[in-house]
């Protein structure tokens, strides 16, 4: 007989707010500014720029779920 653990979920207030997520947005935003300001990236930085695109959109999508769920 197996028996499993149960774990808690984390604290509501250990979640992100909007603020925060508005926050981290931001500094993708401006990191990405930075890098389309060059003529040519780097393989490295051509990378960072998918990552940093797909992270922006990810926490688009949490802010806007956020707002729905009638976070602050």
């Amino acid at each position: 007989m197996q028996t499993g653990k149960f774990t808690e979920l984390p604290h509501p207030a250990s979640f992100p707010s909007i603020q925060q997520l508005m926050q981290e947005h931001s500094l993708y935003d401006r990191r990405l500014d930075t890098l389309r300001s060059k003529l040519f990236l780097t393989d490295s930085e051509q990378l960072e720029e998918v990552r940093l695109k797909k992270l922006k959109l990810s926490l688009k999508d949490e802010i806007e779920r956020l707002r729905r769920l009638g976070a602050s």
